[in-house]
This record gives structure tokens, C-alpha cells and sequence, in this order.
């Protein structure tokens, strides 16, 4: 008897867009508190090139003995779901998968994963544009807890990459949380930036009470910050020294279902921005990831398997 089977975008040898293939992995079911989702989009993120480059590799977070699966977040509907779980098959839902050293990713016409780290997508929002969301926002949402509440004097936050996906929701939620937001950014995504409702600067001078760096500039946005500052970065494991007596901390994004489906909801309201570039079928995967390390793409490319 034939065991079922589905598509998945995978490296082997990681090497950049050209080692990205297309595989059939087995079709699983659903256990416990798990529910089987037939994804509509997956989103093309950095980090995604960092894995198929085999940057993740060779600082030891991935040991896939046979294949790494691409992608963290995705949209799709229940097909499928275990024991314990309420999700009628047939709703529409949105979520992400964390942590590097998997043998399976989200760039797949299925995937498997707990019920708890997934949220059901508004009627207002597609799910190809509901893709876009659970990796950015959660991160952000979980980097501005980093932050925390704005202190009253000393409350001038500075985002690098603030036109990125991340940064824009950083800037929108921060600004929330009485910060006082100025956006980094290209000068040619000044509109879009001051569209979030903050600052912007294309270029700027050190002093800044806090720095959240989503463009992962590292030294150069710690430099940006004044003495006994803080500083927020995007990479856990590689973040700079402190220094000068500020904080430096990292978010390390986690799935949250609950809290997922607060800022769905808030980006079917138009509250924060959601922007799909363009969207490609998974034998298109290199193509993305070629577009994408180039530089200059606002949105994100979203997978259709």
C-alpha cells in the first residue's frame, strides 16, 4: 500500500537558492492536541536564506541528518485534527514553527503542528496576506515586551529597518507603548515609514535612549545608543557585548496563538501593515530567495504550494 505523500522545499547541503529542492515527504497524522493544516502560503523570510545558505549550519543550530525544511510561518485550513483539539477542520488559521534544527519547514503544501500555537485568520484577512504575519509580529510584539513601557523622560526609541516587516510592526506597537518612534530607513521608504505614524531619519548620530535593531546591524545600531541605553537585537546567539552600561538583550521569537490572533486581528483592522510582494509556487523557492538577497523588496514573497 502506497503511504501519502506531500511536497516540501528542503536542502540537503545547504549552498544558497540552487541547493533548495522540492521533495515528497510522508503524509502524517495529527496526535494529540495537533491539527494538520493544508498550507495557502508560506512567507519567504531572512532568516530563511541564512538556513538554505548553511550560515545556522556551521554555527551548529542545525544537524538535520538528511534534510532541513524551509520556512517558519504559514496560513492555511485545518484538513486534519488529533485528539483534544476544539479547531473544526475547515477553519482558517495562521501560526508559525520555531527553532532551527528540523527536518521540516512551512515552504509545504501540509505541515503538522500544536493547536495551541496557531490562530484563526479574520474574514477581512486572506491567507495569502495572513502568511506574512505570525513571524514579524510575534517577533515584534515580543521585542517591544523587551523594551517594556516607555519610561517617562528618556523614552526616544530608534528602529533600524523600520520599512522591513518586522521593524514596521516594532515601530507601530512600540509607538503603543509610549515610545517615542523614529524610523531607519532607506530614503526612499520615507513615506511608508512616517505612514506607521513616526519619525524618520535616513541617516542619524549616536544618543538614542533605545535602539531596536530588526535590520540586525549590530555594532554599528549598539553605537547608536546613548550610555546605560538599551538595546534589542534580532540575533540571540551572536548579539554584541554590552558596553557603556546598556542593556542588550535579543528576542527569541515563540509561537503564541493567543496573542497571534490579537494582531491578526489588528491587521485586518488596517492597525498594522501586512505587504505581499509577490507570490510563487514552491519549484520558485530559488528564484525568491535569489530576489530577495539582492536586497530592496518591500513585502514578502509568499510560497503557494
Amino acid at each position: 500500500m502506497n503511504t501519502p505523500t506531500f511536497r516540501a522545499a528542503v536542502v540537503r547541503t545547504p549552498s544558497g537558492p540552487d541547493s533548495i529542492e522540492v521533495v515528497d515527504v510522508p503524509l502524517v497524522e495529527p496526535g494529540p492536541g495537533q491539527v494538520r493544516v493544508a498550507v495557502a502560503g508560506a512567507a519567504v523570510n531572512p532568516v530563511d536564506l541564512g538556513v538554505a545558505g548553511g550560515f545556522f549550519h556551521s554555527i551548529g543550530l542545525v544537524n538535520q541528518p538528511e534534510y532541513t525544511g524551509l520556512g517558519w510561518d504559514f496560513a492555511g485550513t485545518v484538513v486534519a485534527a488529533g485528539p483534544g483539539v476544539a479547531l473544526q477542520v475547515g477553519s482558517r488559521v495562521a501560526g508559525m514553527v520555531d527553532g532551527f534544527d528540523r527536518d521540516f519547514g512551512t515552504y509545504a503544501e501540509q505541515i503538522v503542528v500544536a493547536a495551541a500555537d496557531v490562530a484563526v485568520v479574520p474574514d477581512g484577512l486572506d491567507l495569502i496576506t495572513a502568511s506574512t504575519v505570525p513571524l514579524n509580529s510575534l517577533a515584534a510584539a515580543q521585542i517591544v515586551d523587551l523594551l517594556g513601557d516607555a519610561p517617562a523622560t528618556g523614552n526616544r526609541l530608534l528602529v533600524t529597518g523600520a520599512a522591513g516587516a518586522a521593524g514596521a510592526y516594532v515601530a507601530s506597537l512600540a509607538r503603543q507603548r509610549g515610545w517615542q518612534v523614529t524610523g531607519l530607513a532607506r530614503p526612499g521608504d520615507e513615506e511608508f515609514v512616517r505612514g506607521l505614524g513616526v519619525e524618520f531619519v535616513a541617516h542619524t548620530e549616536p544618543g538614542w535612549d533605545a535602539v531596536a535593531d530588526t535590520a540586525a546591524m549590530q555594532e554599528p545600531a549598539l553605537a547608536l545608543v546613548r550610555d546605560g541605553g538599551a538595546f534589542v537585537g534580532v540575533r540571540p546567539n551572536l548579539g554584541p557585548p554590552a558596553e557603556r552600561g546598556i542593556s542588550v538583550t535579543a528576542v527569541v521569537t515563540v509561537p503564541d496563538g493567543v496573542r497571534l490572533a490579537g494582531l491578526l486581528d489588528r491587521t485586518a483592522a488596517g492597525e498594522l501593515p501586512a505587504r505581499v510582494f509577490a507570490v510563487v509556487s514552491l519549484d520558485q523557492v530559488g528564484e525568491a530567495h535569489r530576489a530577495m538577497a539582492k536586497g530592496g523588496v518591500r513585502g514578502r514573497y509568499v510560497v503557494q504550494p
